[in-house]
């Protein structure tokens, strides 16, 4: 039998017949009647119309422009915190495996929060950036320093969430929480912190997420000048500021045996970094220390970069 293949409305026999010519006329009933322009009645459109038209291209191509441009900003945004970091592996690798560890602590506990994906990102990148304000030339060498912290080395490292924020402020636009994270990461639950005496909620809440997540950390492991303690030190730390140096809320759930294997875990991967020796900077007294000066613009929570009387109490660096 003839085998026939469809290819749109036409069928085409595949037999050894022979092949029907299409022409016009034979296509012409199939086609559907289209009229000529010459036809069609004129169209008129009122000048409104095309007013209306033009504006709305013109709209159209301002968002397009401007969605351009925050695009580009937001890499470029991105781009100077990834600068901003490789900065801070370069000048002290401690502190670049500290901030990270920090960093992924803080993110298990806002998820255990069960915080937005916005707050524990803005709570991570907080984590991240906390401690930039040590990589400033006037604080990096005591920083890097392998002997135990004087009083008049506190005094200065107890300015870098200050330098931090500073450093920070002008990504805010992009971050707008970032910098008053890193401004307020040490502060206290009970108003004893610095720079500003924030007590309570008024602490901004990457801060206090921070905080615990940072105090954890800068106890198990050991700095130039001080051996690592035991983990079990470490959370006896943090219960015995509950309440006073911390928000309990997050205490209770950064010790609460499942997130804390999870914490566990993530310093594992991560790992520790071990510090070089380096020789004592000369002399320590108030005078060798650099004469440095700090301000900071007015945040949301009123900042106003002036330290606390009780900063050599701090144990966490």
């Amino acid at each position: 039998m003839p085998r026939c293949v469809c290819n749109g409305a036409f069928r085409f026999s595949t037999s050894g017949d022979r092949p029907r010519d299409f022409t016009d006329d034979t296509l012409a009933p199939r086609t559907p009647a289209r009229p000529s322009l010459a036809s069609l009645p004129p169209m008129t459109v009122s000048r409104a119309a095309l007013a209306a038209a033009g504006a709305t291209a013109a709209a159209a191509g301002i968002l397009i422009r401007r969605e351009q441009t925050r695009r580009a900003t937001e890499r470029f945004a991105a781009a100077a915190l990834e600068t901003v970091l490789n900065a801070i592996d370069a000048n002290d690798p401690e502190t670049g495996a500290h901030v990270r560890r920090v960093a992924a602590y803080s993110l298990i506990l806002g998820e255990a929060a069960e915080l937005s994906e916005h707050e524990c990102k803005s709570i991570e990148r907080v984590a991240l950036f906390h401690d930039i304000g040590k990589i400033h030339e006037a604080l990096i060498d005591i920083v890097r320093d392998d002997q135990p912290l004087t009083p008049a080395d506190r005094r200065a490292i107890a300015k870098h969430p200050i330098v931090g924020a500073n450093v920070l402020e002008p990504l805010s636009g992009f971050y707008p929480d970032l910098a008053d994270g890193v401004l307020s990461h040490h502060e206290r639950w009970d108003g004893k912190g610095y720079p500003n005496g924030l007590k309570g909620r008024r602490i901004p809440l990457s801060a206090r997420v921070v905080a615990v997540a940072d105090t954890f950390d800068a106890l198990t492991h050991g700095r130039r000048y001080r051996d690592a303690q035991p983990n079990d030190v470490a959370r006896k730390v943090l219960l015995e500021g509950r309440g006073t140096q911390f928000d309990p809320e997050f205490v209770d759930l950064f010790l609460f045996p499942p997130i804390f294997d999870k914490v566990l875990n993530a310093e594992r991967e991560i790992g520790a970094w071990k510090a070089p020796v380096q020789k004592r900077r000369s002399g320590s007294d108030d005078e060798n220390v650099p004469d440095i000066t700090f301000r900071w613009r007015p945040g949301r929570n009123g900042a106003r970069g002036q330290p606390a009387s009780d900063l050599t109490r701090q144990t966490a660096r």
